[in-house]
C-alpha cells in the first residue's frame, strides 16, 4: 500500500506539473458534492486519481472530494479517502500552499479518522512529501530542507506565526472571534491564509508555523441559527472542514506530535471518513506546544 499511494501521489504531481501556469486553471466548472468550488484544474487531479487506480486493477474503494465514492472491483479490501487538491486556489495562482492528501483504512461505511492505517500528503508545488502508517512510530519525509518533525517551542501568542481560515466563513464572525489574537500576533509574529488546511497542519511539523486554527463549525454548533450566515458565503452550503481535507494530515500530525484537536479541544478521530454533512464537519486548533493550544483554547472569544 504504501507504494502504491506514493506512486499514485507521483502520477497526481506529474499531470498537475504540465498545468501550471495556466489562466484556464481559475475557471470555476461546477461544484463537489460538498459545495467546493471546482476549477478546471481540479478536474485534471481528479482525473489523474481515477486513471491510476484504474491501470492498476487494484480492488479498492476510493471517496475524492469531485466524484464521491466509486468502487474499483467487487470486494475493496481498503478504502481511499483521497482530496486531490487541498489548496486549489494557491495552486491556480502558481503558488506553493497546495497539497494532494491520501488516507487509507478498512474498508467500511462507518470508516472514522481513527481507523486510518496510511497516510500521504505530496506538495504540489516542490514534490515534496510526508508519510507514515499504522507500523511507523514517527514519520517518514522526503525534499525538506530540515529534519522532521521540527516542532516550535513557542508558547506566546503575541510571537505567533499562525494560519487562518476563510473560505465559507464569514469574515466579520472570525474577526469578532479572533480579531484581537490577529492584532496581537500580526507584527511581532505572523498571521497567514492559505486556504489548505493540509497545507497549514504540515507547517506546524515543519517548524515554519506555530499553529492552525479554523473554528467555523463549534460556532456553528454551540449556535445553529447562524446556518444561513455560513450558508450565504458556502453557495448556499457549509464549507467547514471536510473529511477529505483533514483525514490524512491529522493521522500524520499525531504521528509528529503535534497537539491537534477540533474546536472544543476534543479528539478529531471519531470523525465519519464519507460524511460530508456539517454535523459531521470539523473545526480544528493545532499547536506545535500543548501551553499554546490551550492558551487558544482560552483566548478566542467563543
Amino acid at each position: 500500500m504504501k507504494q502504491f499511494i506514493l506512486e499514485l501521489a507521483e502520477s497526481v504531481y506529474k499531470e498537475v506539473s504540465k498545468s501550471r501556469g495556466l489562466l484556464k486553471n481559475r475557471f470555476v466548472h461546477g461544484y463537489s458534492i460538498g459545495g467546493d468550488a471546482q476549477f478546471d484544474i481540479d478536474q485534471t487531479a481528479e482525473e489523474a486519481v481515477l486513471d491510476f487506480i484504474a491501470a492498476s486493477k487494484k480492488e479498492v474503494a476510493v471517496y475524492t472530494e469531485d466524484q464521491g465514492l466509486i468502487t474499483f472491483g467487487e470486494n475493496p479490501e481498503y478504502i481511499m479517502i483521497i482530496d486531490p487538491i487541498d489548496g486549489t486556489r494557491p495552486l491556480a495562482a502558481g503558488l506553493e500552499m497546495s497539497c494532494i492528501s491520501i488516507a487509507v483504512s478498512k474498508y467500511s461505511q462507518e470508516a472514522k479518522i481513527k481507523d486510518v492505517q496510511y497516510a500521504l500528503i505530496k506538495e504540489l508545488k516542490s514534490g515534496a512529501y510526508i508519510y507514515s502508517d499504522y507500523q511507523m512510530k514517527g514519520i517518514e519525509y522526503q525534499g525538506y530542507p530540515v529534519s522532521l518533525p521540527n516542532l516550535s517551542k513557542n508558547n506566546d501568542l503575541g510571537n505567533m506565526f499562525w494560519s487562518i481560515e476563510f473560505n465559507g466563513h464569514p469574515a466579520k464572525l472570525m474577526l469578532d472571534a479572533y480579531g484581537h489574537l490577529v492584532d496581537r500576533s500580526a507584527n511581532n509574529g505572523g498571521i497567514f491564509i492559505f486556504n489548505s488546511a493540509t497545507f497549514s497542519i504540515s507547517r506546524i511539523i515543519t517548524g515554519q508555523l506555530d499553529a492552525y486554527v479554523d473554528i467555523g463549525n463549534r460556532l456553528l454548533k454551540d449556535n445553529p441559527a447562524l446556518l444561513p450566515l455560513f450558508q450565504s458565503v458556502g453557495n448556499g452550503k457549509v464549507l467547514h472542514l471536510f473529511p477529505y481535507d483533514i483525514a490524512a494530515i491529522v493521522f500524520l500530525a499525531q504521528k509528529a506530535g503535534v497537539v491537534i484537536t477540533d474546536a472544543y479541544g476534543e479528539t478529531l478521530n471519531e470523525t465519519l471518513l464519507t460524511d460530508l454533512s456539517y454535523h459531521n464537519q470539523q473545526s480544528c486548533i493545532a499547536a506545535s506546544t500543548p501551553e499554546l493550544h490551550q492558551k487558544l483554547l482560552k483566548n478566542i472569544n467563543w
